[in-house]
């Protein structure tokens, strides 16, 4: 073997050890957030030993932040990718189902999926120091939200609009953590958009009358 090839390996198992620890420190982060992780749970369950997250993230709060934005992009990715798709005779209806799309599959699919958007409810009250770098994807979600909810609702300011979508957000992060979300994990993929849709719709709505 030459060089070149050992120290391809090498680099190699160092991505498989990193990448070990960041899907181990989600797995824990989704489900007790970032005060409730300690190294040695994350290391144990990564195989891995203790001195590989400070030769590679330098501390442990380096690696749930890495890994809580690691979520984030996941999430604002998919996001975007359905709301992007949407056309411009869009309905409230239609927003609604791509605004919910990441949850509504991580429900459907669970796994490494569920855990993104637990992250992702988890630190919606007090994102990491470094988010700043999604800003551009977070303003990027919002623009195609408010373009369809101004098609739909043109005497609703777009303050209020925000501040709509912003609670549909809510809506859906106290989902991925509340017990009803367990239970429409239990359920088909067809019955959880039968049923969280009309939901996320009416947060858009607000007190629009019904036919907008």
């Amino acid at each position: 073997m030459t060089r070149a090839e050992k120290l391809d390996q090498r680099r190699e198992a160092g991505q498989r050890t990193r990448d070990g620890l960041q899907t181990a420190a989600l797995e824990l982060l989704s489900q007790r957030g970032q005060e409730g992780v300690t190294l040695r749970e994350i290391t144990d369950r990564a195989g891995a030993n203790v001195a590989a997250v400070s030769y590679h993230y330098g501390s442990l709060k380096a690696l749930c932040d890495s890994a809580i934005e690691h979520a984030l992009e996941r999430y604002l990715d998919a996001q975007l990718l359905a709301l992007n798709a949407l056309g411009s005779t869009a309905t409230l209806q239609d927003l609604a189902a791509a605004f919910a799309r990441p949850m509504m599959r991580a429900l459907a699919t669970g796994g490494q999926d569920l855990a993104v958007m637990r992250t992702v409810a988890r630190v919606g009250i007090d994102p990491p120091q470094r988010w700043e770098r999604l800003n551009g994807k977070f303003d990027h979600s919002r623009r195609e939200a408010l373009r369809v909810l101004t098609a739909n609702l043109p005497g609703v300011d777009e303050e209020e609009l925000i501040f709509r979508t912003r609670c549909a957000a809510g809506l859906l992060n106290w989902l991925a953590l509340a017990p009803i979300g367990a239970e429409l994990a239990a359920v088909p993929a067809e019955q959880i958009e039968r049923q969280l849709v009309p939901v996320v719709a009416g947060a858009f709505r607000g007190d629009a009358p019904v036919g907008c």
